[in-house]
């Protein structure tokens, strides 16, 4: 029993490392350029013995974007405060700046999935009404708890922050220690607020 579960907490980890050298890859290289045998000897396994853990390219993708999506649901989760969805957003974004190769990664996928074959476009299709969705509802929030500026066009700017968040990423990538994509985020919800926004 003991050595069953210490193999299958060396496959976890293992699984975890080729996530990570695929995530460094494919946000260099971008995803349709890297092939399988290239993540592989880039983590230091066969090609074999990656598609022993992911089937193929595809479902490696799909596992770097899942956990994704669940590392930051982890992190971040929501309060009663009614600015305390703004203020994580600011938090997320602070975290980003510690992680420049998922960055980098989404930065990639982001745009090469556009293309309506490439296999995250549904994937970001929902990412992106997934992200005007929430900034919509954290304004929302705030304008019901008086604390918004009036006149505020919500989907006007739950769209124009989503967009400010995607350009400052990859001006950040290009030049990382000109921008600070939390301080310009905050600077811009600012705007939109009565009070301060601060730590709940």
């Amino acid at each position: 029993m003991a050595g069953e579960r210490g193999a299958y907490a060396r496959g976890l980890a293992r699984r975890d490392q080729i996530i990570d050298g695929a995530v460094e890859l494919f946000g260099r290289i971008g995803y349709r350029n890297a092939t399988i045998l290239d993540i592989a000897t880039h983590v230091g396994i066969s090609r074999t013995g990656l598609l022993h853990h992911f089937a193929s390219k595809e479902a490696l993708l799909k596992a770097i974007l899942a956990k994704r999506d669940q590392e930051d649901i982890e992190r971040f989760g929501r309060s009663e405060e009614p600015l305390s969805d703004l203020w994580n957003l600011v938090e997320l974004v602070r975290h980003n700046a510690s992680v420049p190769e998922l960055v980098g990664l989404f930065a990639v996928l982001s745009a090469e999935a556009a293309d309506p074959a490439h296999p995250a476009h549904d994937y970001f299709v929902r990412r992106y009404e997934r992200a005007r969705s929430a900034m919509g509802r954290a304004l929302v929030t705030a304008r019901d708890a008086g604390l918004l500026v009036p006149g505020v066009d919500i989907n006007q700017q739950s769209r124009a922050l989503v967009a400010l968040l995607d350009g400052l990423q990859i001006q950040w990538l290009l030049a990382p220690h000109e921008i600070d994509m939390a301080a310009e985020l905050s600077t811009q919800l600012q705007k939109l607020l009565l009070v301060p926004l601060a730590s709940p």
